[in-house]
């Protein structure tokens, strides 16, 4: 089916190369390309539309070129330019001469033209032969990053050459920006062990190896999440038809379960930031295998009744999710969120009690270690008393580990305590909330969401794979109050004294609402958990009340903290000295 698949696609400003297809390797091969001639016809008719003065520029130096023929003369001019100059070509064609005899004009028209081309987000794709059996792969690994490289720096070569041919002048700053793709990945068809119901999915690739090249930034179209997953009572192979040649597959690993997230090309970008946020599974786990979780991210069918579903098929124990394609899901929390709540209610099947929240293992200097648990809905401001420890002036933590940063489970282990499980290797938050100059620290590694805009995200990779599916045995938990001040009545962290105590404020999940989602004000979600605590609430409920009642007979501390999130003028220093209360009582635990 890969053979149906376009050379390249440019849409929803994306650009996604199939390298194999696009190949080039010499300035001629570039500026020969179909890729290379849309984009200057795309360029010329964005010009055209904006009234641009470069645009007044080619029409006065080309009064008798055709519109539809601009395109084919600045490419033809721009082959030339890479080798000659200006003074060279007028000798050899004169056609160039009205052009070439407006030298500023054209520099500033090549420069527009590598903005242009820069504006746009970078996909590149190359498919490895389909393997037999799970045999190495690092040489196709090692031959697309150099494939990557080779694109980036041919891109920035013909670009500078064009320019210095043109100006006669070569740069006195060379500025390296990334002119090649944004992300690519390495692609390949592989068998795995496909129920009857989901066989239009069979012929989709899989990606095997993701390239980031940070710092990312993307600009989806939207910027929060809207309502709740809908579940259906049943799922027909017409509800999930696609055209294999659109689409890719993204098999990673939510915690110990294996997700194939299948996604429609034009969700590409947000797709492949998974590769911040989850581990990405082996071959081992999809050749021969069957998923614990699907999730079809990008469906145009008419039966879907809602834009965000998902399907519990008991007959092949898969939990499914499906994505209408809409501008609407075009946000990053569509992907995360809807592979938390399939994985959350397959954890609640095998017994474990899902947490919508933040887990730490810290470790003092003088040998004092605590697993912490913070348990709250988004803005409420777990993660970012977590980060808070971090910043923290102190000589006394010398190791500080997270375990997950938004979503786990509670599990009993070996030793028969209550331990934490995670799901993520990464975190999605919020850049508002962070401390000042936090997201420049770790930009090196990191995936922008329209930074500039309310709800500012940032996709990071926090811990290792490891260290998520270990099971650290829980010290604390303490569920995040955002909402409430801090004064002689109501302590940075309180204690509850029983089980039933502690599950009446679990069970209400009050926070102020801080813009993540469309709502607004002290809000209510049953144990902050939207996603699949009540879909699942019967079950829930006895897990939790176990769950409860065996952390307090084992001594477990359970509370909640008032990080004041969402009080305005405390979104900095509400985690903080949440942080410092919470330290405190760290350094008591020994005693």
């Amino acid at each position: 089916m890969l053979s149906l698949k376009k050379p390249y696609t440019i849409t929803r400003n994306k650009v996604i190369m199939d390298y194999a297809r696009v190949y080039c390797d010499t300035p001629e091969k570039l500026l020969k390309s179909p890729l290379f001639f849309d984009l200057m016809d795309r360029f010329i008719e964005k010009t055209a539309a904006k009234g641009s003065s470069l645009f007044a520029f080619l029409l006065e130096a080309l009064p008798k070129t055709k519109r539809d023929d601009l395109a084919g003369y600045l490419v033809s001019l721009f082959r030339l330019l890479a080798s000659y100059s200006p003074e060279e070509i007028v000798s050899m064609n004169r056609d160039f001469e009205p052009v070439l005899a407006r030298r500023e004009e054209l520099h500033e028209l090549v420069e527009e033209l590598y903005n242009f081309w820069r504006r746009f987000e970078r996909f590149l794709y190359l498919e490895a032969p389909k393997r037999q059996e799970a045999t190495n792969s690092e040489l196709h690994g090692v031959q697309f990053i150099k494939s990557n490289e080779e694109f980036k720096n041919l891109v920035l070569y013909v670009y500078r050459r064009v320019a210095e041919n043109i100006t006669g002048n070569s740069p006195r700053v060379y500025r390296q920006l990334p002119s090649g793709a944004n992300m690519g990945m390495l692609i390949e068809q592989v068998d795995w062990l496909c129920p009857a119901l989901y066989q239009s999915l069979s012929q989709v690739p899989f990606i095997r190896l993701s390239l980031v090249n940070p710092p990312v930034i993307l600009y989806p179209h939207s910027n929060k999440r809207k309502g709740a997953f809908e579940e259906i009572a049943s799922l027909t192979p017409e509800m999930l038809c696609i055209d294999p040649s659109q689409w890719f597959c993204y098999p990673v690993k939510a915690g110990e379960l294996t997700a194939f997230i299948f996604f429609h090309q034009d969700f590409i970008s947000l797709a492949l930031s998974l590769s911040n946020l989850f581990e990405t599974a082996r071959y081992e786990d999809i050749r021969g295998q069957k998923p614990d979780l699907i999730m079809v991210f990008g469906l145009s069918g008419q039966d879907l009744t809602s834009e965000t579903l998902f399907y519990e098929d008991m007959e092949n124990d898969i939990m499914t999710g499906l994505v209408r394609y809409s501008e609407e899901v075009d946000y990053f929390g569509y992907f995360k969120k809807m592979a938390l709540t399939l994985h959350n209610i397959a954890m609640l099947k095998r017994g474990r009690l899902p947490v919508h929240g933040a887990m730490v293992h810290i470790k003092l200097k003088d040998g004092t270690e605590s697993n912490i648990v913070i348990v709250g809905d988004s803005g409420a401001g777990k993660s970012e008393t977590i980060e808070a420890f971090r910043t923290l002036n102190t000589e006394d933590i010398c190791e500080l580990k997270i375990i997950f940063d938004d979503m786990g489970s509670l599990g009993v282990n070996n030793d028969g305590r209550v331990a934490g499980y995670g799901t993520e290797t990464g975190a999605f938050v919020r850049l508002d909330d962070l401390e000042s100059g936090y997201a420049y620290e770790e930009i090196d590694r990191s995936i922008f969401m329209n930074p500039d805009k309310t709800n500012a995200r940032l996709i990071i990779p926090i811990t290792r794979y490891n260290h998520i599916i270990k099971g650290y045995p829980v010290d604390l938990l303490l569920y995040a109050n955002n909402y409430e001040q801090i004064d002689d009545g109501h302590p940075a962290v309180e204690f509850f004294s029983t089980p039933g105590e502690a599950l009446d404020v679990f069970r209400s999940g009050a926070r102020l609402a801080k813009g993540t989602t469309d709502e607004n004000g002290l809000v209510h979600t049953y144990f902050a958990n939207p996603f699949g605590a009540p879909q699942r609430k019967g079950i829930h409920e006895k897990h939790a009340e176990l769950y409860f009642d065996r952390m307090f007979k084992a001594g477990v501390r359970v509370g909640q903290i008032r990080t004041r999130l969402g009080i305005r003028g405390f979104e900095h220093t509400g985690p903080r000295t949440a942080s410092e209360g919470l330290l405190r009582i760290v350094r008591n635990l020994k005693n």
